[in-house]
């Protein structure tokens, strides 16, 4: 059966336009000094970190300055809105918007989330879906959500950035994305795995296709701090198991879910194959070396022990072969739930590991012997009979 990977397409709100009065921007002196930042440091997320951290010193401060010198630096690439490659590394979503000064908002949530990271705060990408006017979207989107001091925030540099109107995308900073808390910005934004909705009592995605988002003390309370602690410290594969038990726990309701799920479950196959092939190729590896250090040994008793070595150095070519040997051997038996071709390749791969392991034990019986002997006593051994190479072919 052939993988099929999912294509998750990103997408950007078209907002109306309302009539307002005129705001005093309170953030208006951080902005100014952030968008000072010089063309020369904004080549790298560490040149920008760099200059923020020079020039800002409180967690709000900084997270300011990160989201409105992205907000203002990045246009949106409507030409490329829906020829997302979810697959894409990390790194790349983040030097595609440095470069091109162009992105989605994968790229906008990785560029501001990588400064964060870099001048001290902690922060993550978070991915999931939309409402407007009552209606989801039919594209995934991602926004971030940073630490500022003790207490979580959601960031959505995408929408904070402008608006689409008949096509043509419009810089206007909207910063109602700007330091916004959970239990508000749930009403528009769900992330796939509740774990990123910072939420004691994290909203189902039915309830959230209803316009149902008020906190509901009555279910069981979530401790999304500890979780997330928990989540830090777990391997990827890990993270990939207890998010998709998560995101299926919290309802799958509509295709952008499932696509999300099979995702997950995707990633985790994947994950699980590519450590059966390494563990095998490490096995295979020991066991190459423990035949090389076997054959040593066989040419050095061949020629008779010359020039000759002390005894414990001539014990210690049989031992090296001997543990590579097993730790091959232990290395396999760590393979779980192979497929059948794999399954075959150990089932041979073992039984040349138990036939090198049958002619090593009896060299260092042979051994035994002979170093219990004096000097003439050793030299007769050998020629009590002619010892072959071994030569177990090379995998």
């Amino acid at each position: 059966m052939k993988l099929i990977k999912f294509l998750f397409l990103l997408s950007l709100t078209t907002q109306t336009i309302f009539a307002q009065k005129s705001i005093v921007n309170e953030f208006a002196a951080i902005d100014k000094k952030a968008l000072l930042l010089p063309d020369s440091l904004s080549k790298t997320t560490e040149l920008i970190a760099s200059y923020i951290t020079s020039n800002f010193t409180t967690d709000k401060d900084k997270s300011r300055a990160i989201f409105i010198w992205v907000a203002s630096n990045i246009q949106y690439d409507i030409d490329n809105m829906f020829a997302i490659n979810f697959y894409e590394k990390k790194e790349d979503k983040i030097s595609k918007p440095l470069k091109t000064r162009k992105g989605i908002c994968e790229n906008y949530a990785s560029l501001f989330t990588d400064i964060c990271l870099k001048s001290g705060l902690k922060s993550f990408v978070i991915e999931g879906y939309t409402k407007q006017n009552g209606f989801s979207d039919y594209l995934p989107h991602a926004w971030s959500a940073a630490l500022i001091d003790t207490s979580w925030f959601l960031f959505d540099p995408t929408w904070g950035s402008g608006y689409m109107n008949n096509g043509k995308f419009y810089t206007k900073i909207n910063n109602d994305y700007y330091l916004v808390s959970p239990s508000s910005l749930i009403k528009s934004h769900i992330p796939f795995d509740y774990l990123w909705q910072f939420l004691n009592y994290p909203v189902t995605n039915q309830e959230f296709l209803e316009g149902k988002t008020k906190q509901n003390a009555d279910r069981p309370f979530f401790d999304f701090k500890d979780s997330i602690q928990v989540y830090e410290k777990q391997s990827h594969v890990d993270q990939l198991i207890s998010s998709a038990v998560r995101v299926e726990k919290n309802g799958v309701k509509n295709s952008l879910v499932f696509d999300r799920l099979q995702h997950l479950k995707l990633e985790i196959e994947n994950d699980r194959q590519n450590k059966t092939v390494n563990i095998y190729n490490s096995a295979v590896a020991d066991y190459n070396d423990g035949i090389n250090g076997f054959n040593d040994f066989i040419n050095y008793r061949n020629k008779q022990f010359t020039p000759l070595k002390p005894d414990p150095e001539i014990q210690n070519m049989i031992d090296v072969a001997d543990n590579k040997l097993k730790e091959a051997k232990i290395k396999l038996g760590q393979i779980s739930n192979p497929n059948a071709n794999t399954a075959t390749m150990i089932r041979q791969l073992t039984k040349s590991i138990d036939d090198a392991l049958n002619q090593v034990a009896e060299q260092q019986d042979w051994l035994k012997v002979y170093f219990s002997k004096g000097k003439s006593g050793r030299k007769s051994m050998f020629y009590e009979r002619k010892v072959s190479w071994y030569g177990i072919p090379l995998n």
